[in-house]
């Protein structure tokens, strides 16, 4: 497969990776769900059945690999196209020559990578030859196609959604690797050693050869010391973290989440795996103080004060030692008794502003700055509540006289809210008398 000495001349050759790229299904790792007995892939690789589709998950996790299989088992013609370097151009050339291939009787796979890259006149530019059947198209894309291709395109594909390889399926790559050499002696690596590499790769297959590489060309002879692994490893493990998309907004929803259900130790975890890869800590502030409103509120109203003072000791001392207001807020916020039942009564009350016309405000409750206004009818009959008993006018209302009395906000049965719930049962029975 390859040796050990023989590395100085690698330059010459594709990366490890690429030459141990699998070409059956028996070598492949991963993605279960897709390749599964009876599932839609497997099926098109055992039949040989092509149909357009885009192909989205993490790197290293066998897009590429699995348009390649899928064209061989089709006997498809395979043009690979990179949305980084290819334009309209490119793309025509491709369909003219599957147009020639079409005509002998020959299918034709296109296959793009990082199609998210292509803008949306060159995602446009395929939809007729997808339509009339010149070219199969398969895109690849690390990218949530919902957000980066056009609806145009999505409407002609399938989406399959490839995840993250578990660390014993990037373990077995490695074992493959490590099989046999040029010279048919296989290549010593001890236990740990290949653990720690598939950890270190992240779920990412060609992560862990291209490690796996380095190390073989820093050992001597068929033997991968601790020392070629951890210089290999140095400085490589970084965890995914897409600033932009997915992974950024499915850890705040995490960390969000463990807040709500009273996890600390797991809003920690996710506060530390976002700071780790590299999401703005003021941000995470500003989305603490959104918890404390939404999701304790007046069951704890300190958690909104001390979320906004650690968005604001992080503005002032900064990183790192800004971060750990947020981290105080956020176990605060996560230990606090919850209620969203402001949150709820917002919501309420903002969909039902919306489903109705302007209903006036009635007159007894109306401004009443001048005399004009007042003889008009401003302000008469308005009770002024602190000169009552208990503070509070019986029977007056404050709602438009179309609406009649609304209740949007029930407090919970937990932290503060317990009091505000006796009093407000008081009130609105006075309110009704």
């Amino acid at each position: 497969m390859f040796s050990a000495e023989g590395l100085c001349y690698l330059v010459a050759m594709p990366p490890l990776a690429d030459q141990l790229r699998p070409t059956s299904l028996a070598d492949f790792q991963g993605q279960d769900h897709l390749l599964g007995v009876g599932q839609p892939l497997r099926r098109a690789l055992e039949e040989g059945a092509l149909h357009s589709m885009v192909l989205w998950g993490p790197p290293g996790t066998g897009k590429t690999t699995l348009a390649r299989m899928l064209a061989i088992n089709a006997k498809a013609e395979f043009v690979p196209l990179s949305a980084v370097l290819c334009g309209v151009k490119d793309i025509r050339a491709a369909v003219e020559q599957a147009e020639q291939w079409k005509a002998m009787g020959r299918a034709t796979a296109v296959f793009v990578d990082e199609v998210h890259r292509f803008n949306k006149s060159q995602q446009d530019a395929f939809l007729p030859h997808i339509e009339n059947g010149t070219i199969t198209f398969i895109g690849a894309t690390t990218e949530n196609p919902a957000f980066e291709l056009n609806n145009a395109l999505l409407s002609r594909v399938r989406v399959y959604a490839l995840l993250s390889l578990p660390a014993d399926a990037v373990r077995q790559v490695i074992d493959r690797a490590l099989t046999g050499s040029a010279d048919g002696k296989p290549v010593t690596m001890a236990e740990p050693l290949r653990q720690r590499l598939a950890e270190v790769a992240d779920g990412d297959a060609r992560r862990a050869l291209n490690l796996l590489e380095l190390a073989l060309s820093l050992s001597d002879g068929h033997e991968v010391d601790e020392r070629a692994v951890r210089q290999a490893v140095e400085g490589a493990q970084i965890r995914r973290f897409d600033k932009r998309q997915d992974d950024f907004y499915d850890q705040m929803s995490a960390m969000h989440k463990s807040v709500r259900g009273s996890n600390p130790d797991a809003a920690l975890y996710w506060f530390a795996r976002m700071l780790d890869g590299g999401c703005d800590p003021a941000y995470i502030a500003r989305r603490v103080v959104r918890m404390a409103s939404e999701d304790i509120g007046n069951a704890d109203p300190r958690a909104l004060s001390l979320a906004i003072d650690a968005w604001e000791g992080f503005r002032r001392l900064g990183p790192p030692e800004g971060e750990l207001c947020i981290a105080q807020a956020l176990v605060y916020c996560a230990c606090a008794p919850k209620s969203n039942a402001v949150y709820a009564a917002f919501n309420a009350v903002m969909a039902e502003v919306k489903s109705r016309g302007s209903d006036p405000v009635p007159a007894h409750i109306r401004n009443a700055p001048t005399s004009l206004a007042k003889s008009m009818g401003h302000g008469a009959g308005y009770r002024y509540d602190h000169d009552q008993q208990d503070g509070l006018s019986a029977g007056q209302t404050y709602f438009p006289d179309a609406m009649g009395e609304r209740v949007y906000y029930e407090p919970v049965n937990r932290g503060l809210e317990i009091k505000i719930a006796e009093k407000l049962a008081r009130i609105r029975g006075k309110r009704t008398d």
